[in-house]
Formats: C-alpha cells, structure tokens, sequence
C-alpha cells in the first residue's frame, strides 16, 4: 500500500497488521531481515521473550508476537528469533497502535546484546582472573612457605647430621658456624663460652682467628634478651663491649645456647645484610637446641676418653709397680739368700781350705814316693774344688750386689762373663757359647740390674735348644751406644707371638716352668737405663735379642 511507503526510508524492520490480523505491509529490512516469513502465526512461534505468563493451555501467548498484536496499548520487549539456519537473533519489539492498525517495529540489537553478553563474559572471567589470581597469591604464599619449610628443615636436618657424625666439639662448632654463616650471608661466625658474667671466644668461622680464648661482654640489653632464653636481632655499631667500632652498622644476631637451665654459650653471627628475622628464628632455636645436645654429648664422651685414659695410666702404673715390686722381692729374696749360702759354705770351705794347707805340709814329711804322688794329686784337687767353690761364691755375692743403690761403673764384658760362669750348669757339655766382644768403654750403671737381664736372656736361649747349639754374644760401642747382642739356635718364636713376648704375664713355656714376668721385667731395667730391647726370630733357626743402653 502506497500510504505506508513512507516506511521504506526507516532502517528497522516494520511489518504492519489490520484488525483482521492480516499483514498489509512489511518495508524492505523486515524482508532482508526476515527472508523465512510465510506468515505471522509461524513467525509468532519463531520468537520468544523473557516474560513468563501464567499457566495457560494457549501456547501462543508464550510469543511476543501474538502480545504485540492483542495488546490494546502500546508494547515494548526485548525478544528473540530463531530463524530456519537455527541462528538466534534479537531484537527490541516495539508495537503501535494506529487506528484499524498495529504497527510493529524490530530494531536489531543482537550485536548490543552480544556486546553484553561478552561484557557479562569478561566480568565473569575477571572475577574468574581476580580468584585465580587471589589463588595463585596464596598458592605462592603456601608455596613459599613450603620452601622455607622445607629450607629450614634441611638445614636443621644438615646441621644435625653433621654434628651427630662427630664427637669432636671443635668440628662440631665449625660445621654449624658454617651452615648458619652461609645461610644468613655472615661474613663472620663465632662461638663465646659461658664463663660467668662473660664469654670466651671458642671456635670462629671467618674474621680473624687469632680471636680465639678472647673474653668479651654485652650490653645490658642483649644479656637480658640472652637470659630470656631469646635470640637477640639488632643492627649495631659494636660487635661486643669495648670493641673497635663498625664503619656502618651491622646485623649482630646472637643466639643463647643451654642445656637444661644452664646457658652453656652463644652463637654470634655478624652480617652486612638487613633483613627481617621471621621463621628462622625457629631454625635458631631448633639448631641451639641441637648444638647444646652434640656439645654436652661430646663432653661427656670427652670426659669418659680421658677417665679411660687416666684408668689405663693407673693400670700401667699398677703393673710396673708390681713388675718392681716382684723384682725387688726376688732380688731382695736372692741376695738373702746367697748371703745365708755364701756363709754356709765359706765356713767348710775354710775348714777344708785349712785342712788342705796342713796336709800339704804333711805331704813333706811322707817318705813313700808312690804314696807321697797320690796324695800330692789328691791335695791339689782338693785345692782347686776349694778356689773354685770360693770363685762361685764370689760371683754370686757380685751379682747379686744389693749394696749397690747407686749408679757403678762397669765392664759389660766382665759382666757377661760373670752371669755365664753362674749358669755354667745349662751350657756345659751341650751348647757351645761364641763370644764377639768388641772394645767398649766402661759405662755408668746399675750391674747387678743388668746381670739380671743378662740371665734371664741367657736362660731362655738355653731353653729354647732342645739338644746341642750355640749362643753368640755380640758387643761393640756404637754412636755413644753400647750394644750387647745375644743370639741362639734354637727352635724360635712364632711371628703371633713376638709382639706379646715383653708383656707381664705372657710365656710360651709351659704351665710351671715360667711366669712370664722375665722379659717384662728386662724391659723396664733396660727402660730404667735409657736403652731399648728388640727381638728378630724365625721358627726352626733361633732368635737374637738386641739390646740397645744409652752411655750418656
């Protein structure tokens, strides 16, 4: 119809109805807009609104459409249409009443309603962003938290297991110095002893070492922090009281280190950064608490190492005094009894002696020559028994010697001889005794000690040769040191064995034969005169014992 032409120039959609519900026009942009319109009761059905009637059986009052129409006022909503490609579309429906007329305007708005719709989207994925990022804040917190943790714990672990691994308080103070200067960047660590009012620097990790032993105080203030049993944290200009001023101030942390109720210390850490003290002050603590535990541990392993060491002195001084005393029992024993021997026997010895002087001048007056031979012969016989019952006597009573308290000069030759004319009874007939001596001076010592040693020796070698053999004695003078070798052929000592054989109480002789106190008590006499006794052997070839005597 010509009269609605003026609605061509308009760029919204308009399609307009009669009273008979009949469309009668539609402009050229309802046409473009709407290219599926047949008629108005499918294009009704195409549509939808917000507005939610009540119940009703008649479907179509669920259409705009069919409101737009029946409405007997003017309506206005915002509806969307479904066209034949299910594409959604929206649009504000505006409907006219004009006389016989409804006249029904469709402005596009589905780029607005997108455009809230994605405004809607993107303040849902703010808020969405603002959640994660408030999320992803507090993950970071918890994450760092976890690492700080997880720092802190390593470290502790560290530190405990370094101190755990030693007994030794000095390695254990500079492995903890350690870990806690690299953890809190300090370009010096140390650790100061309780000592009454003051401390005294025991172990330090950086700085000057010469610091160490250097008594040192702190102010009032950080001695009551210290009292408290709390960390001290503070950026000073002195390390300690009476201390060379810093350039600038320091980060001074010094932590308290007890045991029990007991301050054993304080851990002094100094540093150029400046930092906030939060969770590792728990670290502080857990690694005093730690540090407290490996010192008293160590101490107390300290103390039991040198009560042990004292009771092994005491034990070693037990068995020397006994190893002595045994010895002069028996030297004071022997020397009785020689003396009540030597008595004994001088007094027939002299009877004899002057009986053998009388028949010698008797003899004189014998006239039968044959008779006068046989007792000549019988009479020098008896001459030598007695000069040689009179020689041993003597060499016993020099052996013995128990008036000689003193240092003597002596021959060690002359000596030897001596102590192989006493025990003539082993060697005679059966082993052989070579004899090496060399030019040696006379030396300052205690003969009689070491006739001892000499016997004794010279008996175990004896014993060593089941049969026939040989003794060598060796002496020469050699770099102020006189050396007396004694070496035998006999069966030798097993290689296990020869470390044990100067111990009190070893012997590879059997059960009654000896008490193993011979070669102990030869070393402490040789030890007595500054000398040393060593012994080489080889089973089945014999043994030679050195021995070694200092002539200074």
């Amino acid at each position: 119809m010509r009269k609605f032409d003026f609605f061509r120039q308009f760029r919204d959609a308009v399609i307009i109805l009669n009273k008979k519900q009949e469309v009668v026009y539609r402009n050229h942009t309802f046409k473009r807009w709407f290219k599926d319109f047949t008629n108005t009761k499918k294009f009704s059905h195409n549509t939808g609104f917000d507005i939610c009637p009540l119940d009703s059986e008649n479907i179509e009052v669920y259409s705009p459409i069919y409101h737009a129409i029946n409405s007997k006022e003017n309506f206005f909503a915002r509806v969307s249409y479904q066209s034949e490609l299910n594409r959604i579309f929206y649009y504000d429906l505006q409907a006219i009443k004009k006389g016989n007329y409804t006249i029904i305007f469709f402005t596009d708005v589905s780029a607005q309603n997108k455009l809230k719709d994605v405004y809607n989207e993107n303040e849902k994925l703010k808020e969405k962003y603002e959640k994660l990022l408030e999320e992803n804040e507090a993950l970071q917190k918890i994450k760092q938290k976890a690492q700080s943790q997880a720092i802190r714990i390593a470290l502790i672990n560290k530190v405990s297991n370094n101190i755990r691994e030693s007994i030794d308080i000095s390695q254990i103070l500079q492995s903890a110095l350690k870990e806690l200067a690299i953890m809190f960047s300090a370009y010096k660590a140390y650790y100061a002893k309780s000592n009454g009012n003051s401390f005294i620097i025991e172990e330090v990790y950086g700085g000057k070492k010469n610091k160490i032993k250097k008594e040192i105080q702190f102010d009032e203030n950080t001695m009551k922090t210290i009292d408290m049993r709390e960390v001290s944290v503070c950026n000073s200009l002195i390390e300690y009281l009476g201390a060379k001023p810093f350039k600038q101030p320091v980060l001074r942390i010094a932590v308290p280190v007890y045991h029990m109720q007991n301050l054993m210390g304080v851990i002094v850490l100094l540093s150029y950064q400046k930092r906030e003290l939060t969770e590792e002050i728990e670290i502080l603590d857990a690694i005093s608490s730690q540090l407290s535990n490996a010192i008293t541990r160590a101490e107390l392993y300290q103390k039991n190492i040198q009560t042990v060491k004292e009771l092994q002195n005491t034990l070693k001084e037990l068995k020397e005094t006994q190893i002595q005393l045994i010895n002069s029992e028996k030297m004071a024993s022997l020397g009785q009894l020689v003396a009540g021997v030597a008595h004994e026997i001088n007094t027939p010895v002299a009877s004899i002696k002057s009986n053998n002087a009388i028949a010698s001048k008797l003899l004189l007056s014998v006239e039968d020559s044959e008779l006068k031979e046989m007792l000549t012969e019988l009479n020098n016989i008896d001459k030598e028994a007695v000069t040689r019952i009179s020689n041993i006597v003597t060499s016993l009573k020099k052996f013995v010697r128990l008036d000689e308290a003193e240092l003597q000069e002596a021959d060690i030759n002359k000596e030897l001889d001596l102590t192989l004319e006493l025990i003539r009874h082993e060697t005679k007939n059966r082993i052989k005794i070579v004899k090496h001596y060399g030019e040696i001076p006379v030396i300052r010592c205690f003969p009689n000690m070491l006739n001892q040693v000499f016997t004794n020796i010279l008996i175990n070698a004896c014993q060593a040769i089941e049969n026939e053999g040989t003794i060598t004695i060796t002496t020469e003078y050699k770099d102020k040191n006189l050396i007396v070798k004694i070496k035998d052929t006999g069966h030798g000592i097993p290689k296990n064995q020869l470390p044990k054989i100067f111990s009190a109480g070893f012997t590879t002789k059997s059960s009654g034969v000896g008490t193993g106190l011979g070669l102990a008590i030869c070393t402490k006499i040789i030890e007595k005169h500054n000398g040393k006794i060593i012994v080489n052997s080889e089973v089945g070839k014999g043994s030679e014992f050195i021995i070694t005597i200092c002539s200074e």
